[in-house]
C-alpha cells in the first residue's frame, strides 16, 4: 500500500508540473517586437554602412556617423589611396625600378601624375 501512495504521488507532482509548464508562455511570444528609439535606429544603419570596414576605419566611420556626420567620402578617399598605393607598387615591381627611379615613380604615380614612367 505504501508503494501505491508513493506512486500515486510521484503522478501527481508530473501531473502539476506538466500543467504548470504548459501554462508558462514562451518568451519568443510573450513580448511584441518594440519600437526602435531614433538612436538605435541610426545604430543599426551606421551598422549596415559599415559593413567590410575593420578596426580604427570602422571606429572612425561609426563615431562619424553616430555623430550625424557623413564620413562616407573619407573612408572612400582612404580605400582609393590604399588601391593606389597598390596599382603603384606593382606597375614599379612589374618594371623593375629600384632605388631613386622606384621613389620617383611612385611619388609621381601615388600623386596621380600622368608621367608616371621614368
Amino acid at each position: 500500500m505504501s508503494m501505491s501512495l508513493r506512486l500515486l504521488a510521484i503522478s501527481a507532482a508530473f501531473a502539476f508540473a506538466g500543467v504548470t509548464f504548459a501554462a508558462t508562455p514562451q518568451a519568443s511570444t510573450a513580448a511584441p517586437a518594440k519600437a526602435r528609439t531614433a538612436q538605435q535606429q541610426r545604430m543599426a544603419d551606421c551598422n549596415k554602412q559599415a559593413t567590410g570596414k575593420k578596426g580604427d576605419e570602422r571606429k572612425a566611420f561609426m563615431s562619424s556617423c553616430l555623430k550625424g556626420g557623413s564620413m562616407a567620402a573619407a573612408p572612400s578617399a582612404k580605400a582609393t589611396q590604399q588601391e593606389k598605393m597598390k596599382t603603384c607598387n606593382a606597375d614599379a615591381k612589374t618594371k623593375a625600378l629600384k632605388g631613386a627611379d622606384r621613389k620617383t615613380f611612385m611619388s609621381s604615380c601615388l600623386k596621380g601624375s600622368t608621367a608616371a614612367t621614368p
